[in-house]
């Protein structure tokens, strides 16, 4: 089947600028055209499209991933460069996870503590805790905003 621009985004559930923008930095070769120039996208494409949209989400550049879809046009000779860059995708958005959920603790904790503070009305009461009254949940997060600890650690 084929999908024009407008069909294609709305598949994908982006813009169809996105699409064309794509498209003027290169990152679409593959893309057929009508007779009367319109681009044409194939089910095959949406996959490729897909790939796109989670490379540029894992943080590549527009080059980066130009450089990705030049590689998948070598076809099998360039299976291990291709592998490599997914390989060190996913090394960085596992870095990117472990932080955002370090700093997901720490919101955490900080909305725990401000719901005990407005409770009791005063944050005097929270400061006072010492940590094992502190729920075991937010001790971690309590811990790392200490800088006392955190000299300790080094």
């Amino acid at each position: 089947m084929l999908y024009t621009v407008g069909e294609m985004a709305k598949e994908l559930g982006i813009p169809a600028s996105t699409l064309r923008y794509y498209d003027q930095e290169g990152l679409l070769p593959f893309v057929k055209r009508s007779s009367s120039g319109m681009r044409m996208f194939t089910d095959a494409d949406y996959e490729t499209l897909m790939v796109i949209g989670y490379l540029k989400k894992s943080g590549l550049s527009i080059k980066e991933i130009k450089a990705f879809i030049s590689m998948a046009a070598q076809g099998d000779a360039s299976i291990k460069d291709r592998l490599t860059l997914f390989r060190g995708r996913r090394d960085a958005v596992r870095k990117q996870i472990l932080e955002l959920q370090e700093t997901l603790s720490l919101l955490e904790y900080k909305c725990w503590y401000y719901e005990t503070a407005q409770k009791a009305g005063t944050e005097s009461v929270v400061r006072a805790l010492s940590p094992e009254n502190i729920p075991r949940e937010y001790r971690d997060a309590r811990c790392r905003l200490n800088i006392t600890h955190n000299k300790e650690q080094e």
